[in-house]
């Protein structure tokens, strides 16, 4: 898997979409930006655990 995002990258652009009002569930995630959702499912566990990583909560 050719990677286009670091863990850094991921964490960061979580956050964006927190701060514009985006909803961070898994489902919509994925269908919004899944290059986001592949390299958090590559970095981290779970879509939960990437979203705690940033200190936020899911909804």
């Amino acid at each position: 898997m050719q990677l286009e995002m670091s863990a850094d990258d991921v964490i960061t652009r979580i956050k964006e979409l927190s701060e514009q009002g985006d909803p961070l569930n898994k489902k919509r995630v994925k269908q919004s930006d899944p290059v986001l959702m592949k390299h958090a499912l590559y970095y981290y566990p779970s879509w939960e655990h990437a979203v705690r990583e940033t200190g936020l909560e899911l909804n």
